[in-house]
């Protein structure tokens, strides 16, 4: 492009010489040069403003098609970006079967203290130690007036608490929020629920994490974030703290050291309810014990960890089995005669039955000589592949971490000896919950059950153990040992209970042997006998019955009134109507006018 000069000398000298006017060259020139400019300014403006125009339209086309994404994509929670892992606070609720809280967080405070910021620590060390008196004044001061800038005072504080530390009015006393786990009816299924404390613990958060029982086995099911409904447990908390309370009552009365109780379904294994005493409080859950017997601490789950020898509850098996089998049926003769001998061991009766019994008479008086050659028809591989598909060669599956701890022990030779003993319940070691499974296959039309803490909405189809004709039986049999046998004060009116009497005498700890005056009292069954529904196990650890002249120890006589009255308070709740007798009317003539 050529550029025009600011002065055309050359026009205006060629102008003086032809006798022009230079200057209107010159302001030709200039009026030129000014449109050239004005011209270029407009086309920059132009330029300018296109562009901008481009870029607006460009903006606009972004800014609608985000919108449109956005729109057409799923809400999301938004979530916080954070270097490290967040402490979760979040704990789903815990409920029984009808939405009855058991677990919940609720809000609360933690209190500590900044040395460096307190004005006057001895008052605030003594205020301190008046609202908590389980804390030391003197260990307070000393860390207020330490090398220490962080103290913790309590972890969470109640409302009341809270405002009265408010109250002292010191700077250095400051409060960070958090929740803490709740358990609203106290000691209810504290053995269950287990209980929780804190793990990861920051100034303005901490997490709750489960210690025990089903808070410990569902713990990444109750801190998932996105879990918002509340674990459903198959506990009914009328069923559980009316037994609780006739458990209580029933060790009082029986003198006993400990105690254990459950009521399951015989057809889907949910646990109604299941209680060991002595218990505890989840709120404020006692320390593991670091010396003395772990099965006299209250933490000490006896119904799931306490493994026993439970005794003539275990007869149920192999008469059972032999029916199942056909080697005998109900009014087989099966010789008594006593003392059995089998080497150097004897084996006798509790009392002289004669020379034989029946089958089923066995069972209903409790005879250890007719179980044991019964068993002996039996023999040991099918007597264990027998005992083995109910469960007791292994721990149970329930949903508890303490599970795995409840181990069966099992005679480490699986002699002829142990054969003849495991038939009536001794030489092998297994806890009241693996009781009420093996109870439960033989009532419930023979097939195998495993106790659940979960709400199920419908049966277990597990593997068939014994027939139903043999179930049926069975169920008669437990039925006859209330009405005619070794647990007369069994009977409820109006709910027929059936079951079967243990009394084993406890093993010595040191030296071997068995104590003679120290039982474990067991007595186990179903209800309505007729039809069963709901299988029982109530276990007494070192009962003793005082109310006559001599101390009784047996089954019969402790763990059997203890447990009927347990399903006299407990069968209404759990729906069951009382069985009216219909008066029998012979003899009575109906006339009309």
């Amino acid at each position: 492009m050529t550029r025009r000069p600011l002065r055309p000398l050359a026009r205006i000298l060629r102008a003086r010489e032809e006798g022009g006017d230079p200057e209107l060259i010159e302001a030709e020139n200039i009026r030129l040069r000014h449109e050239e400019m004005r011209d270029k300014a407009r086309l920059r403006a132009e330029g300018r403003l296109l562009m901008l125009g481009v870029l607006f339209f460009s903006a606009v086309l972004v800014i609608g098609g985000r919108m449109a994404v956005i729109a057409a994509t799923e809400v999301e929670a938004p979530r916080a970006a954070m270097i490290s892992d967040p402490i979760i606070g979040h704990r789903a609720e815990i409920v029984d079967r009808n939405g009855r809280v058991l677990a919940m967080n609720i809000d609360t405070h933690a209190v500590y203290a900044q040395p460096p910021q307190m004005i006057d620590p001895a008052r605030a060390a003594r205020e301190l130690a008046r609202i908590f008196p389980e804390l030391s004044e003197e260990r307070l001061l000393r860390d207020f007036t330490g090398e220490r800038r962080f103290v913790w005072v309590r972890r969470q504080v109640s409302p009341e608490q809270l405002q009265a530390v408010h109250d002292i009015g010191d700077p250095g006393l400051l409060f960070g929020p958090r929740e803490m786990r709740l358990y609203p009816n106290g000691a209810l299924a504290a053995h269950i629920l287990g209980g929780a404390s804190y793990g990861r613990e920051g100034v303005n958060s901490a997490e709750v994490i489960g210690v025990a029982g089903v808070e410990r086995f569902f713990e990444d099911t109750l801190r998932d974030p996105d879990r918002t409904a509340p674990l459903v447990l198959s506990l009914d908390t009328t069923v559980q703290a009316a037994m609780e309370e006739v458990l209580q009552g029933g060790m009082s009365l029986m003198n006993a050291k400990g105690a254990s109780a459950i009521i399951m379904d015989v057809h889907t294994g949910e646990i109604l309810a299941m209680a060991s005493l002595p218990d505890f409080d989840p709120n404020n859950r006692p320390r593991v014990p670091t010396t003395g017997d772990q099965a006299d601490s209250p933490l000490f789950n006896r119904a799931l960890q306490g493994v026993y020898e439970l005794g003539s509850v275990f007869k149920i098996f192999p008469v059972a089995q032999a029916l199942e089998l056909g080697l005998v049926d109900p009014y087989t003769q099966i010789d008594t005669r006593g003392p059995m001998t089998w080497g150097r061991f004897r084996i006798r009766d509790f009392r002289n039955y004669g020379p034989s019994l029946s089958v089923e008479d066995v069972f209903i008086r409790s005879s250890n000589i007719g179980t044991a050659r019964i068993a002996l028809q039996i023999g040991i591989p099918r007597q264990r592949a027998f005992l083995e598909s109910l469960g007791f060669l292994e721990p149970t599956s329930i949903e508890m971490i303490e599970a795995p701890t409840g181990a069966p022990l099992l005679p480490r030779n699986w002699s002829e000896l142990s054969l003849l003993t495991i038939s009536y319940g001794h030489g092998l070691s297994s806890s009241p919950l693996h009781l009420a499974e093996g109870y439960a296959a033989m009532a419930n039309g023979g097939t195998r059950v495993t106790a659940t803490l979960l709400r199920q909405d419908q049966p277990q189809r597990g593997e068939r153990i014994i027939s139903e004709a043999v179930s049926r039986r069975i169920n008669q049999m437990m039925r006859d040992v209330v009405t005619r046998g070794t647990a007369s004060l069994g009977e409820v009116r109006g709910y027929e209970v059936g079951g079967k009497t243990g009394t084993a005498d406890k093993p010595r700890a040191a030296g071997g042997g068995y104590y003679r005056d120290k039982v474990i009292a067991t007595f186990a069954g179903v209800f309505p006998a007729s039809d069963p529904q709901y299988v029982f196990v109530v276990t007494l650890d070192e009962p003793v019955e005082t109310s006559g002249t001599e101390p009784r120890r047996t089954a019969g006589w402790t763990a059997v009134p203890v447990a009927a009255e347990m399903v006299r308070r407990t069968a209404p709740l759990l729906g069951l109507r009382p069985q009216v007798e219909v008066a029998r009317l012979d003899g009575v003539t109906l006339s009309g006018n």
